[in-house]
């Protein structure tokens, strides 16, 4: 399976698991608002799949730079988990503006 097909199927689920999203008080979904839900799940599943890519990226290129550079380990591990701070929190904040904006 290549990597297309995959974050397709991937974005798919994320689409189908956003169906609470959906849950209104007035007792459903109007037409008229399915498409601003969908769009709120959509991109939901867009900020964590990049906040994944890039705290993954991060995570290897640190190790990567460790295992080059031992005697660095320590500065090395501090910036990966402040970077890694940074884009949790922007991913929060991209989340809140895709639920309740």
């Amino acid at each position: 399976m290549n990597r297309l097909a995959r974050i397709t199927a991937l974005c798919f689920v994320l689409v189908l698991f956003a169906t609470p999203v959906m849950a209104a008080e007035d007792g459903g979904a109007s037409p008229e608002n399915f498409s601003i839900y969908l769009g709120a799940g959509v991109g939901a599943g867009l900020v964590v799949l990049g906040a994944g890519y890039g705290i993954g990226k991060i995570g290897s290129c640190a190790v990567e730079s460790i295992a080059r550079q031992p005697e660095v380990a320590n500065n090395i591990q501090t910036a990966m988990i402040i970077s890694a701070a940074l884009i949790e929190g922007a991913t929060f904040f991209g989340l809140v503006v895709c639920w309740f904006g």
